[in-house]
């Protein structure tokens, strides 16, 4: 039963979208099995840039299914938007080949206006919410107050819960933020059309995974979102609201205790994050530029979904230690590392420190970061590019002492490099 895990190390936006796309060719099921439209997967075909939110990136590859679990959020607008930009690339986007779970939670228009409401509302303290309603809708989900995607099958009943969620929501929109009501008639009879759209691609998705599985067909799960912005484990309170490590697959899909074949860990070369919370390698100034961009390339450190840039900072190797031990990794893909090029000296955090003393495992987790400084190993850069290499021994001598310093420092093998953003520039270090 080969299920392989694909989890990100950091704080999202490894580069997630374009290992699911290099694996999923192999694939025969690739499935999303957390978050929501907060999400942001980038896939690059040669001149065609794919930017999805919640339909699995595998789905650019003709072969596989594509499953939405019962651990995501939908924005049904998001959703059906998504699937008709597909369809108007000439990918078949059916309800036979993209399934969603019956027991998946809709994040409505009130989700979202709360949201952004609740975040207005803690001006200074602001977590740095995408606003697009995802804490709310688990929010309600834990609850046990959500609408969840098989009740798009009863349009009466529907209808009237959805109405009721809305007004419910509008008193506390008016009462305790003072913002705008909204109409929920309106919204009521937009979503019943959004219904019927999606109705046919309402499934038991466990089911189909677990036959699937034991038939020996090969699944993907595709996480969004990284290790450190999980509710659990991640840099709280500034995580986003879901399991987005490897044990959330199981959850997140409906599956039991199964076989795992591989669990891979995405990792940047250096370290990004959006919004607010600790980011103990950042950097500023030129070489914060150099590692961002400037926004005029589809790769470069804008975030898919907002458009905010992204803080930069060199890699963190006691949080990528870290992930490793969470999610169980038995592999890394490392992404972006022809970003580094033309950098003299590159750093890297080997351990944090403290008035304490010297750490290098976080003794209370990632939450409070604030006590701690990075230690640094230094390591020299190289000038030339590197995004026609193909093979490990093409790379500079500096890139290569860079890759197996961080393959001793993380204890597991470093699978698949990227140097580019289209689709054919990996190097498989295996090969």
């Amino acid at each position: 039963m080969p299920l392989t895990i694909l989890v990100g190390t950091q704080w999202g936006d490894e580069g997630k979208g374009r290992i699911t796309d290099w694996l999923s060719a192999d694939a025969d099921i690739v499935a999303r099995f957390n978050g929501g439209d907060n999400a942001g997967h980038t896939v690059t075909v040669k001149d065609q840039t794919f930017k999805l939110h919640l339909v699995p990136s595998g789905l650019i590859h003709p072969r596989p299914v594509g499953v939405l679990g019962n651990g995501m959020v939908i924005n049904l607008e998001t959703l059906l938007n998504e699937i008709d930009s597909l369809r108007d690339a000439g990918i078949n986007i059916s309800p036979e080949r993209l399934l969603i779970s019956h027991a998946a939670h809709l994040i409505t228009p009130a989700h979202r206006a709360l949201d952004q409401a609740q975040e207005k509302a803690r001006q200074q303290g602001k977590i740095g919410t995408t606003g697009r309603g995802i804490g709310p809708a688990y929010t309600d989900k834990t609850a046990r107050n959500g609408i969840r995607m098989e009740e798009l099958l009863e349009p009466g009943s529907f209808t009237t819960k959805l109405t009721h969620h809305i007004q419910e929501t509008n008193q506390v929109l008016q009462s305790m933020y003072g913002a705008e009501p909204l109409d929920a008639s309106q919204l009521s009879e937009d979503y019943v059309g959004f219904a019927k759209r999606v109705a046919p691609y309402i499934k038991e998705v466990s089911i189909f995974l677990t036959r699937a599985l034991s038939e020996g067909k090969s699944v993907l799960a595709e996480g969004a979102q990284g290790t450190l912005l999980d509710v659990d484990h991640g840099t709280y309170p500034f995580v986003t609201s879901s399991s987005p490590t490897a044990p959330g697959a199981l959850v997140g899909l409906g599956l039991g205790i199964t076989p795992v074949a591989r669990v891979i860990g995405a990792a940047k070369a250096f370290q990004t994050r959006v919004g607010e919370g600790p980011f103990p390698t950042e950097v500023f100034g030129s070489i914060a530029g150099h590692l961002r961009g400037t926004g005029a390339n589809p790769w470069d450190e804008f975030g898919t979904t907002t458009g905010r840039p992204r803080r930069v900072g060199w890699l963190d190797g006691v949080l990528l230690r870290y992930a490793i031990r969470v999610n169980g990794l038995s592999e890394l893909v490392l992404t972006k590392l022809d970003i580094l090029s033309g950098l003299e000296t590159l750093q890297i955090c080997t351990a944090y420190k403290s008035p304490k003393g010297q750490y290098s495992d976080l003794p209370l987790g990632p939450a409070d970061l604030a006590p701690f400084e990075p230690v640094y190993e230094a390591l020299p850069g190289w000038q030339a590019e590197i995004g026609s290499v193909r093979h490990k021994q093409d790379f500079p001598a500096a890139a290569r002492r860079y890759l197996d310093f961080i393959q001793e420092l993380a204890g597991i093998p470093i699978r698949l490099v990227s140097v580019g953003a289209e689709r054919s520039q990996l190097v498989d270090l295996n090969a």
